[in-house]
Parts: C-alpha cells; structure tokens; sequence
C-alpha cells in the first residue's frame, strides 16, 4: 500500500486533466479565500502601520545584513521549528502536523502532475505521500483530542466544535481519508474505495474553500507576524511595549509550582 500512487490507478478511471485542474482550482481557492480574509480583517494594513509605527520609535538602524539575519534566524527557529512554543507536547504535535501537511501536500502535486498518466512513480514518493498522511493524522488528533486549550485547559469536551475547529478538523478529514481510499483501493474495496475517494474530495473542498471561515490564512500571517516582532526586538523598538523588568524575583515560585496549563 505505501509505495503505491493511488492517483495513477484512479486515473484509468478520470481523466489526469480533471485531476490537475482540481489541483488548480484549490490553489485558486486559497489565494481567493486568503485574499478576501485579507480584505476583511485588514491584517497587511495592520502590519504595515505596526512597522512604520516601530521604525520611527526604533533606537538603532539596522544594516541590511543584520535585517538578513534577523529573518533567517526567525525562518529557522519560530517558523521551521514552532520554538515560540517552547519544549513540550505541543510543539511536537505542532511539527509533525505541519511537517506531515507539507510532505502530504507536496507530494500530491508531484504525483497528479507527473507520475498520473501511466510513468510509475518511484516507490520513495507514494511512501512519502502515505507517511505525510500519517504524520499529519498523528499530530492532528494528538491536538484535537488533548491540547486544544478549551479542552486540557477550560474543561470543554472533546467533541465541541466552533467555525475556528474548520482548518483543523477539515486537515485531518483530508489526510484521514486519503489514507483510506488508498487502502481500500489497494485491498480492491471497491464500494469503499469509492466512498472514501468522495469523501477526500469533499473534504479538500471544505479544506481550501473554507479558507475565509477557518485558520488556514494564519499560516501566512504568523510568520510575518514573527519576523516583525523580532526585527522589532532587534531595533530596540518592541512594537512600543515596555522591555522586560530587570528585577529580582522575590515573591517565591509563583506560577512555577505547578506545571503551565493556562494558555
């Protein structure tokens, strides 16, 4: 099952023009639903007033090269890594979810666009295809059922949804699915096969046209967000907050008697 292209033998039956479209019509859907989340929030405003705003208040004027670094230190660390989320269950469950999303995705592309129309795929991309999948599926339901923080923290069931759960629930649906129309394609489950084939369909629709709705657009804003913030630090400016008190602590260990599960 694993080093085999599901879309290669789903293209004996659809025709590979209808598949790459498909591929293009959800990237349309994500500039057009990012666009509009754009429009309506007004984020790149925000941004763009919040960095003029700290270049006038900033102490020191930094160098090209030091910008450079600035973002490629921010690239490595609070984006490629989530560090902003400290050591812990979060994070990993954070990085193989996001990780898993990218191999799962990327190797979609590659194998609707280049190994769909009868060139056997070699067996390393459906392998990663398949572990992207269940990457995605480990750290998914990891967060859902036990880090979301109405659940481990404000004592919400598991089970509650609210129009914020859409990115998530819609991303682990895709990949849930996907996992099994390939197994059941393997097996020559036919009905199955089908019903899963539907459902990952209609679940990469929920996926990538609910971008206006859902969380999807924050995986653009965040790391702006964060390579602003730290060139902010860098220039003195802190996005005008005050800098850290450079005090002694005195009143005990105060929030550290107990392990941090209020976020």
């Amino acid at each position: 099952m694993l080093s085999i292209n599901p879309f290669s033998q789903l293209a004996a039956s659809i025709p590979v023009s209808f598949l790459q479209f498909f591929v293009i019509l959800m990237v349309l859907l994500i500039i057009i639903g990012t666009g509009l989340d754009m429009l309506h929030k007004k984020n790149v405003v925000y941004f763009f007033r919040n960095a003029q705003k700290a270049k006038k208040s900033a102490k020191t004027e930094l160098s090209a090269g030091k910008k450079t670094a600035v973002i490629l230190k921010t690239v490595a660390s609070d984006i490629a890594t989530t560090s902003e989320l400290g050591f812990g269950k979060r994070r990993l469950a954070h990085v193989l979810g996001m990780y898993g999303t990218i191999l799962f995705w990327i190797t979609s592309v590659i194998l609707i666009f280049k190994y769909s129309d009868g060139v056997v795929a070699p067996s390393y991309i459906p392998i990663i295809w398949h572990v992207g999948a269940i990457m995605t599926c480990l750290g998914g339901y990891w967060f859902w059922f036990f880090l979301r923080v109405d659940v481990s923290a404000e004592a919400h069931p598991w089970y509650r949804i609210i129009t914020a759960d859409l990115f998530v629930l819609a991303l682990l649906a895709c990949a849930t699915f996907g996992l099994a129309w390939s197994f059941t394609q393997t097996a020559e489950m036919s009905v199955l096969s089908y019903l899963f084939l539907i459902l990952f369909i209609i679940s990469n629709l929920v996926l990538f046209g609910g971008v206006y709705w859902s969380k999807f657009a924050h995986m653009f804003y965040k790391p702006g967000a964060a390579i602003q913030k730290n060139l902010a630090e860098a220039d003195g400016s802190r996005d005008n907050l005050p800098p850290p008190a450079d005090a002694p602590e005195q009143f005990g260990l105060g929030i550290k008697r107990e392990q941090p599960k209020h976020y």
